[in-house]
């Protein structure tokens, strides 16, 4: 029987699949609905918490039309890494780059309960991986890294394909790059301060720290503009964003220097 597949954003039916017990008619009819909703809905595989049954059942649709089921699947072993472009039919129209074990090896009953193993690679251990992650009730967006995630979800919010999305963060990597040209100019300040009070000339201190916040200054011009070239829908913000930054950094800079040289070297 053809089932309906569960979609986002409803949630996946309980947190962790049970294993079958008991392989009788109640388990073959399951996997016979997993199959015809495969070959109804075109698809290459799911996992029974995809049609809202919680049993740890997988079925496969392979390159020759057979189908691989794969009942109480665990997986014992893996090696090497890949990344793979995927999709799947609990966040239809969305794809996304998820890094994946390359070769796996996985132990499995078949629906008259005898245990097997296998070992996959390419597709196939892909596949399965996949669909491993939804008898733990979850999904490839639990392998993303967090800026991948928030990216993804806010595409999921607005109904849009990630790979089209109108996206520009807030905060970057380059940001902390800033912060740490803010403490050292603080710090310049700080020993200016200090100057008054000491017989000792600073301006030695001053000038080095002068010539890290140039240096830093630098390495977050470029970076940023290699940063910026992730998000191409606000390229021209990020570009004024960019030099905006750079400009304030060296007239406070100079700011800093002129009124140093004056009193601490003059």
């Amino acid at each position: 029987m053809i089932k309906d597949i569960i979609t986002y954003p409803t949630p996946l039916s309980v947190k962790y699949a049970t294993d079958v017990r008991l392989f009788d008619t109640t388990l073959f009819s399951l996997i016979e609905d997993l199959k015809d909703t495969i070959t109804e809905n075109n698809l290459k595989a799911l996992a029974a918490f995809q049609i809202g049954d919680y049993h740890n059942v997988i079925v496969i649709k392979q390159e020759d039309d057979s189908f691989l089921e794969l009942v109480n699947p665990r997986l014992i072993g893996h090696s090497g890494s890949v990344e793979s472009e995927e999709v799947t039919a609990y966040y239809p129209g969305q794809k996304a780059k998820i890094k994946r074990y390359e070769q796996i090896s996985v132990v499995y009953q078949d629906r008259d309960g005898k245990d097997n193993s296998l070992r996959a690679d390419g597709e196939l251990a892909i596949i399965i991986q996949r669909k491993l992650d939804y008898t733990f009730g979850a999904t490839y967006l639990h392998r993303m890294d967090k800026e991948q995630r928030e990216r993804f979800e806010t595409a999921l919010e607005y109904g849009v394909d990630v790979g089209t999305l109108d996206y520009c963060p807030t905060t970057f990597q380059r940001d902390k790059i800033t912060k740490v040209i803010n403490i050292a100019m603080i710090a310049m300040v700080v020993n200016f301060i200090v100057s008054f009070f000491v017989k000792k000339s600073l301006w030695s201190y001053q000038l080095y720290a002068s010539y890290i916040v140039l240096a830093l200054s630098v390495v977050y011009f470029f970076y940023a503009q290699y940063e910026g070239k992730k998000y191409t829908s606000c390229t021209s913000c990020q570009i004024g964003n960019i030099i905006g930054t750079t400009v304030i950094i060296f007239v406070k800079l100079s700011v800093i220097m002129g009124v140093s040289f004056f009193f601490m070297k003059g």
